[in-house]
C-alpha cells in the first residue's frame, strides 16, 4: 500500500473512531447517593421521609430519609434523601421529569391518544403522564400539593411523597401507596399544618415560614374531613398536570390554582406496597449507557483517534515535503 493510500486509510479510521466519541452522549444521571440520606423512614421529627412511588411505571417503591434539621425545600428533600432526579430543559428542576430514570427516554409510555409517548423532559410532562407530587405531616393523609417542588417547604418530621399519574384526572391522580406513618406511631394524632396558598407565579417565591398549625393543629387532631387545595406536580401548579396556562410567560411557572386532592382518607400502614430504601439499585448511569448503546470503551476509541489524526498528520506532510524535493 502507498504511503498516500495509507494516510487516507489513517485519515478515515480517525473519522469514525471521532465520530463515534463525538456522537451525542446520554444525559448526565447518578444512581441513588448511599453517601446522602438513608434507606427507610426516619425514625424521628428529625429530618423528612420521601417516597417515590413508580406506580404503572413499575418497579419497587423507594423509601428514603433526609435526615435534615434545618429548613428546606421539597426539592432538597427528595436531593438530600439520595434521588436521581431530571428536571425539564424549559424550567430546570423546578418541574421534575424523571426520578431514578423513570421514565427513561427510550421507554415508551402508554398515554391516552398517544400511546408511543416516550419523554423528552424538554417542557412540562404532559397530563396524562407525570410525576405528581405529595405530601404529608405525620399521621395524616397525603394531600396533593399546590405548591411547587422549589418553592414549597418540607415538614419537619413529615413526608414527601412522588407518585407517577398515568391517564389520571385531577380527583383521581394516584397518592403514594406507602402511609405517610413514621414506624411506631401508628395510632397517634394528626396536626396538620395549614399551607398558605402561594401568591405568584415566581418560581423563586419562597413559602412563609410556619409558625404554627391551622385547625388540626396543637389544640385537636385533624378530622381529615373537607377537600384539600391542590396544584400541579413540580413546579408552580396545573390542574391536573396539564400544561402552562396561557397567562404564564417565559420567565415564569404556570400559576398555582387550588383544586381538590384526590383523597383526604389517611392509610393504614397495614396496606403498604412492596418497598425497599433503594440499596439494591442499578447505577443510573450504567442503565442510560446501556440504553443508549454507548460503549465503555469511548475513552480507549478517543486515544485512538488522536493516534490515527497524528499519524495521518505525519505520513501526508512526509509525503509532500518529499514530493517537494522531488
Amino acid at each position: 500500500m502507498s504511503r498516500g493510500a495509507t494516510a487516507k486509510v489513517l485519515a478515515t479510521a480517525a473519522a469514525i473512531a471521532v465520530a463515534a466519541v463525538v456522537a451525542p452522549a446520554p444525559p448526565a444521571a447518578y444512581a441513588i447517593d448511599q453517601g446522602k440520606g438513608r434507606p427507610g423512614f426516619c425514625p424521628s421529627a428529625t429530618g423528612v421521609t420521601v417516597v417515590v412511588d413508580f406506580q404503572q411505571l413499575g418497579g419497587t417503591t423507594i423509601v428514603r430519609c433526609y435526615p435534615s434539621g434545618t429548613r428546606g425545600t421539597g426539592l432538597d428533600a427528595l436531593k438530600g434523601a439520595g434521588f436521581q432526579i431530571a428536571g425539564v430543559q424549559r424550567w430546570g428542576e423546578a418541574f421534575i421529569c424523571r426520578i431514578e430514570n423513570r421514565p427513561a427516554a427510550v421507554e415508551e409510555i402508554p398515554i391516552k391518544g398517544n400511546e408511543g409517548y416516550r419523554e423528552r423532559c424538554v417542557d412540562t410532562p404532559p397530563a396524562a403522564g407525570y410525576w405528581s407530587y405529595w405530601h404529608a405531616a405525620n399521621n395524616c393523609p397525603w394531600v396533593y400539593s399546590q405548591w411547587g417542588v422549589k418553592n414549597r417547604d418540607f415538614i419537619p418530621g413529615g413526608f414527601e411523597g412522588w407518585s407517577f399519574s398515568l391517564n389520571a384526572t385531577a380527583e383521581t391522580n394516584p397518592r403514594p401507596r406507602i402511609a405517610p406513618v413514621r414506624p411506631g406511631t401508628g395510632g397517634q394524632p394528626c396536626f396538620v399544618r395549614v399551607e398558605p396558598e402561594p401568591t405568584s407565579n415566581d418560581p423563586n417565591e419562597k413559602q412563609p415560614a410556619q409558625g404554627g398549625a391551622g385547625p388540626g393543629g396543637p389544640g385537636g387532631p385533624a378530622t381529615g374531613g373537607g377537600p384539600a387545595t391542590g396544584g400541579g406536580p413540580a413546579g408552580g401548579a396545573r390542574p391536573g398536570g396539564g400544561s402552562p396556562t396561557p397567562e404564564a410567560s417565559e420567565s415564569s411557572l404556570p400559576p398555582p390554582l387550588p383544586r381538590p386532592t384526590a383523597s383526604v382518607i389517611a392509610l393504614d400502614a397495614a396496606d403498604n406496597v412492596e418497598y425497599t430504601g433503594g440499596e439494591q439499585a442499578e447505577d443510573v448511569n450504567d442503565v442510560i449507557r446501556r440504553q443508549s448503546g454507548a460503549s465503555g470503551y469511548a475513552p480507549w476509541a478517543a486515544g485512538i483517534a488522536v493516534a490515527l489524526l497524528l499519524a495521518a498528520t505525519w505520513l501526508t506532510a512526509r509525503r509532500r515535503a518529499r514530493a517537494r524535493k522531488a
